[in-house]
């Protein structure tokens, strides 16, 4: 690893000539490849506490959803930057509490995506926020742990217990991860928490495999106030 971080470090300029870094969000000159302009960076609203009502479990959310955050989130989700992943995760880590000493790291757990969107998106951007929260020291990834069983639709324009009853059996354990997950402390990983609905089916799901505690942790968190314009599709 410190060979590739030397590499790295060596080859920077030469990157950064042919590829001028840019923020992200809104596509202003910045000093390094990773980050944000200091615009984008002060705009992102922090959740001073707690989770959003509804929600029976901890939210650990870095952002809310905000003109900032969705753009964001836009671009690493539909449009091919996966590099964000590093930079969200680091948001997200920080708001996550640091493992009890001496205790097993929590699993983290993403949301799972169904095979087709996989399939003709490429990735699933919880599997690898997972991963880098794992190479953050927050956990150990298991990114299979979830399985979607069908293909549900969008879920906008829908109340709670329509949400609830399109995923009801959606979402299961995998075989191979049952026995992993009993008697541990789980973290399901997302990008952005919506309605709950899609956590909730994975809440069961986790408890119903003997899950001992289980949170969550996302980069935006949609709240009333915040919320401009639709949330990305999962």
């Amino acid at each position: 690893m410190a060979v590739v971080a030397q590499l790295a470090r060596t080859f920077a300029p030469v990157v950064d000539l042919i590829y001028p870094p840019r923020c992200p969000a809104c596509g202003e000159g910045i000093a390094h490849q990773a980050g944000l302009c200091l615009d984008c960076w002060s705009s992102l609203e922090v959740p001073a506490h707690g989770a959003p009502s509804g929600h029976a479990v901890p939210v650990y959310a870095a952002t809310f959803y905000n003109e900032t955050s969705r753009k964001l989130v836009l671009a690493y989700k539909h449009g091919g930057r996966i590099a964000l992943a590093r930079l969200l995760a680091q948001l997200m880590a920080a708001r996550l509490p640091e493992p009890v000493a001496g205790a097993s790291l929590p699993l983290l757990v993403p949301v799972p995506l169904h095979r087709w969107r996989l399939w003709s998106r490429g990735f699933n951007q919880a599997a690898l926020l997972a991963r880098e929260l794992a190479r953050l020291g927050k956990g150990e990834a298991d990114v299979a742990a979830l399985v979607r069983r069908r293909r549900t639709p969008h879920l906008g324009g829908l109340g709670r217990d329509a949400r609830d009853r399109v995923l009801t059996g959606a979402i299961r354990v995998n075989r191979s991860s049952a026995a992993r997950l009993a008697g541990r402390d789980i973290v399901l990983v997302d990008d952005v928490l919506t309605s709950g609905a899609t956590s909730r089916a994975c809440i069961a799901a986790l408890e119903q495999a003997g899950a001992a505690s289980i949170t969550i942790a996302c980069f935006a968190r949609v709240e009333e106030g915040h919320h401009l314009g639709p949330a990305p599709k999962t």
